[in-house]
């Protein structure tokens, strides 16, 4: 029986260490082939010298197990090393199926606190990264559905968090990063479409690199002879769902937003209007205006927003 992404390419970001690692070894058991890229960089807010060893150990261990892989060690937020990365999959592979976006990096202050180059710096990696290599696979996969005039293989997953959707006080950067992939994934889930590709973001909560002390601590498996048990937040519970979204059985999923972590999968749906107010004139006055928010917000809870703080409370049952 065949493996469900035999045959397939993949290209994977971010994938030295921590989900990225995890999910580049769960398409290669599926059945794909992966170029494994990493910039390197020991600090998770992006400092240090940049390594190739992160992605060519995990690259090496695809081939040992079997599999086909090949190391990218090249800054995906960089414009032209993301086009690079996209050639590569092409000229190792003969053409690229699958690409997960999840490099990134984290640099935590209140926004009265945060430097430019700390909101830059963040902004650049998360979301110009996967707009790089968004760019640069759509065209790819464009140029192939002209040629065949037809539909092509084609999915893409991106790296959204929760801290878009709760409203991390205390990483007004990375929320918008987090916040504008998902407005980048949702464009580009209708724009390719009639070329076969789907687009879709998933919100992982998983301990990492990046999230060491976040989660320090935090729902690890107890000393009571449990300690084979998978860690509820190990990035071995996110790479499953990649996998099924690059895979064929994923094909009318395009657009969504899902939260994964610990055994669990949430499907996350879209805003709805909660209210409308229409003017009684040719538009709207202050007054106007007054009499009509003022009540609808006044029974509202304190401190309710447009974020969804109740997806922090999302577990395994």
């Amino acid at each position: 029986m065949s493996l469900p992404l035999e045959g397939r390419s993949a290209i994977v970001t971010g994938a030295g260490r921590g989900l990225g690692r995890a999910e580049a070894l769960e398409l290669a058991r599926l059945g794909a082939a992966v170029v494994v890229n990493d910039f390197g960089q020991p600090g998770r807010d992006g400092s240090g010298a940049a390594s190739a060893t992160p992605a060519e150990e995990v690259a090496a261990g695809i081939r040992a197990a079997g599999g086909r892989a090949v190391a990218h060690t090249g800054d995906v937020a960089d414009h032209q090393q993301a086009r690079e990365l996209v050639e590569l999959a092409v000229a190792e592979f003969g053409r690229l199926d699958i690409l997960v976006n999840n490099a990134g990096i984290l640099r935590d202050r209140m926004v009265f606190s945060m430097s430019e180059d700390e909101w830059d710096s963040v902004i650049r990696v998360h979301l110009k990264g996967h707009f790089n290599t968004t760019h640069f696979a759509a065209a790819h996969w464009r140029a192939r559905s002209k040629a065949a005039d037809a539909p092509v293989y084609g999915r893409i997953v991106n790296t959204s968090s929760e801290a878009f959707l709760a409203g991390s006080a205390g990483q007004p950067n990375y929320a918008a990063a987090k916040g504008g992939i998902v407005g980048l994934t949702t464009s580009t889930a209708l724009a390719l479409a009639k070329y076969g590709v789907t687009a879709n973001v998933i919100c992982p909560r998983a301990r990492t690199r990046m999230t060491a002390d976040v989660f320090a601590g935090f729902q690890e498996p107890a000393g009571d002879g449990s300690e084979d048990r998978l860690d509820p937040l190990a990035s071995e519970h996110v790479a499953p769902l990649v996998g099924y979204l690059a895979s064929p059985a994923a094909a009318q999923v395009n657009g969504q937003l899902l939260v994964v972590h610990g055994g669990m999968v949430a499907v996350v749906e879209r805003p709805r209007v909660a209210a409308k107010f229409d003017t009684k004139q040719d538009a709207f006055t202050y007054d106007e205006l007054d009499a009509l928010l003022t009540p609808h917000y006044a029974d509202r809870p304190t401190g309710e927003t447009f974020a969804a703080a109740e997806v922090l409370g999302l577990k395994h049952e």
